[in-house]
């Protein structure tokens, strides 16, 4: 059932915006779910992931490796993650490509804006429920 009218339900729309989205509304769609702690101290269930979050594989062939993000790289909407290589035939090691929902977040790199992003979500919430 659609909401709104100024918003269109059309399935190419969406992929659309999706996939020719700029790098302020990917750092938003590339965002990672947090670990049931970090959930539980935080009160905020998602966000975006930086370089330096330290994060665990849930899904996929490197299911249950952890390590830190190493690079987010927006344009191909992956990130790195440390130690998660894969080795060429040349004998060269790249990073493989992992996309954010597929990682969970069991440690965040804490800066004041973050910090107060945290902020805002809960008390969104605390004020949703309330």
């Amino acid at each position: 059932m659609k909401f709104s009218a100024d918003v269109s339900s059309s399935a190419r729309k969406s992929r659309k915006a999706h996939f020719q989205a700029p790098s302020h509304i990917r750092r938003r769609l590339m965002s990672a779910g947090l670990s049931k702690d970090l959930r539980k101290k935080h009160e905020v269930r998602s966000i975006p992931v930086v370089k330096g979050d330290e994060v665990v594989v849930v899904r996929g062939q490197h299911k249950g490796r952890e390590g830190k993000v190493t690079a987010v790289y927006r344009k191909k909407w992956v990130i790195h993650v440390e130690r998660i290589v894969r080795d060429k035939v040349n004998g060269a090691s790249v990073p493989v490509p992992l996309h954010p929902s597929n990682v969970a977040i069991t440690s965040l790199k804490l800066t004041k804006d973050r910090e107060a992003i945290l902020k805002r979500k809960a008390d969104g919430r605390k004020a949703s429920t309330a």
